[in-house]
């Protein structure tokens, strides 16, 4: 069984169809590991991830998967409490080294609660966000952008970070903003927009969580507007002052880093449902961006 999330006119997300209460038929976390290598290549994560299985055995059984973001506090106790077998995130666990997974530790405890309750830990991160329908080509396709390639491509010219395309139609960047309001669910940090809000935009590029690495990128810089996630003032800053000398394009949209990922996970539920179709799967609709409200002037 596979329960859809998708995002609402208002950025809530929102979860439809039931969960199983009885489920008979189960895989090998072997079996799904080798579905997800399918989906998400090893291969194509970059050399400083962290990527795979963090907990589990790959002979334990399967029958319950919750896709979520980021293994923190709640979509832990989400998983534990509806009986998951597996919690599947984007974000490693463990990217930064540890030296201790004691239990009085953020880290330690969200392993001791899944591994005492027989619940495996996966991450499909960078390595999902190379693929056609990884992190920015779900944000590209809501968006729907056309003539899709790479930021950087990788050695195969259709799988790389980031994606830059074009709409369909011409829009101002305002507008365009406003239908990533609608797009994404919503935050604390809402949509922080450099540029001027009438300006025609058509080619997009984009990259789902942080992309400040690629401001220089050639298809960035000759795109009208690059929309990416935790932008820092010194590169925002040198990127708008360069556009200046310009005709002041790129232009910047920058988005919360959760809620650009969150898109990827109705997708890859999906994909992992197709070819396990016995397993019940669910995608967590509890927001995990680090900020609860913003006060201004």
């Amino acid at each position: 069984m596979y329960a859809h999330a998708d995002a609402s006119a208002t950025g809530r997300a929102d979860t439809t169809g039931p969960r199983s209460k009885l489920v008979t038929v189960s895989y090998s976390l072997a079996e799904v590991l080798q579905v997800c290598e399918a989906l998400w290549p090893a291969s194509g994560a970059e050399s400083w991830d962290a990527s795979g299985l963090i907990a589990g055995h790959p002979d334990d059984r399967v029958s319950r998967v919750v896709l979520a973001v980021d293994a923190v506090e709640v979509t832990v106790r989400d998983a534990v409490d509806t009986g998951a077998d597996l919690l599947l995130v984007h974000h490693p666990l463990l990217l930064r080294g540890v030296t201790s997974i004691a239990a009085d530790e953020y880290k330690g405890a969200m392993l001791t609660r899944l591994i005492r309750s027989g619940c495996a830990l996966l991450a499909a991160h960078t390595n999902a966000d190379v693929v056609d329908e990884g992190t920015s080509g779900a944000l590209a396709a809501r968006l729907g952008l056309v003539d899709l390639a790479p930021i950087a491509p990788s050695a195969d010219p259709s799988v790389g970070i980031g994606r830059v395309g074009r709409l369909a139609n011409p829009v101002s960047l305002g507008h365009l903003a406003q239908a990533l309001a609608r797009i994404l669910p919503a935050t604390a940090t809402g949509i922080r927009v450099a540029g001027d809000y009438d300006a025609v935009v058509e080619r997009v590029a984009l990259c789902g969580g942080a992309g400040d690495s690629l401001l220089a990128a050639p298809s960035v810089v000759s795109a009208d507007v690059y929309i990416t996630s935790d932008l820092r003032h010194h590169p925002a800053s040198a990127a708008r002052e360069q556009a200046q000398l310009g005709d002041g394009r790129p232009y910047l949209i920058d988005v919360s880093h959760w809620a650009s990922e969150w898109l990827w996970l109705d997708g890859a539920a999906a994909s992992l449902g197709e070819r396990l179709p016995e397993l019940d799967i669910s995608v967590s609709d509890l927001r995990t961006d680090p900020w609860d409200f913003v006060v201004t002037q």
